[in-house]
């Protein structure tokens, strides 16, 4: 009898467990007008909590948790945990699903922050002479954009397909025999005054005490190769991408008003991205 008993408790808690469970994996008319988001400081959670209120007027409660990695916002996309996150650029977001076997896809294209070109001994890109130095970052990534910015501004013209991969050793054409100084990122804000131009991403910029809406000589537009390539993204689980609620996210993100929010805000160091 005891038996018995033992094995109906049993098999009642088990069915009561698996009910619990399917409730779980399904979404409540509620949980539907919760979007969660993970993202990192700034912008991204910044632009996101102004999000909020245009959110809300759609009866949507957008919640924003910061993280400090770039690793923990994918793993928690690809768990469901969360429903997207804003952090990061497509050449990442393809890295890290060819690395980690994540299923990461793009829901909307927010914002970008350019490189420019700023002035060091010379205020003006009239001004360059022959043998003029420019500093540029050396990291892969960065250098390239910053070889692109000078091609786009006439300084320097780049063999045929180098690209975004591009390197000092793609120069195919150099009127001005410019010198290009390659440094850490870190440091090409400090040679402004040994070198004619230094090129900075948006965040040194600001660090080196420069306005990028006002100082800079020349600054990737939105349709360059560089800030197409490195939009940053909304980014969900593949098959998510046209839920209501992340089409709703993404349309607030690209709204006039957030737009606005992100010019007003960041001095040209974040500028929405137009496509």
């Amino acid at each position: 009898m005891k038996k018995s008993i033992k094995k109906l408790l049993a098999l009642t808690l088990t069915g009561a467990f698996l009910v619990g469970a399917l409730a779980g994996c399904g979404k409540s008319g509620e949980d539907d007008k919760t979007i969660t988001v993970a993202a990192s400081a700034t912008p991204h959670a910044e632009i996101l909590e102004y999000a909020k209120d245009k959110l809300k007027e759609q009866g949507y409660d957008l919640q924003v948790t910061v993280f400090d990695d770039y690793v923990k916002p994918n793993e928690v996309v690809e768990s469901g945990d969360f429903d997207a996150n804003y952090f990061q650029h497509v050449p990442y977001l393809e890295s890290f699903n060819e690395e980690k076997g994540t299923h990461l896809a793009v829901a909307g294209k927010i914002h970008y922050e350019p490189f420019g070109i700023y002035p060091g001994t010379k205020k003006s890109l009239d001004e360059i002479a022959d043998g003029d130095s420019i500093a540029v970052p050396n990291d892969t990534t960065n250098e390239a954009r910053a070889l692109l910015l000078l091609q786009d501004n006439g300084i320097i013209k780049l063999k045929d397909g180098a690209g975004i991969n591009a390197t000092v050793n793609d120069i195919a054409e150099n009127p001005h025999n410019v010198k290009i100084v390659e440094l850490e990122a870190a440091q090409v804000a400090r040679v402004v005054d040994e070198t004619a131009f230094v090129v900075l991403n948006g965040n040194y910029a600001l660090a080196a005490g420069f306005s990028v809406g006002k100082d800079a000589l020349a600054y990737e537009k939105s349709d360059s190769e560089a800030a197409k390539t490195y939009v940053n993204v909304i980014a969900v689980k593949e098959g998510n991408e046209n839920s209501a609620k992340i089409k709703a996210l993404v349309d607030v993100l690209k709204s006039d008003d957030v737009k606005k929010y992100i010019n007003d805000t960041y001095d040209g160091a974040v500028l929405p991205y137009e496509e």
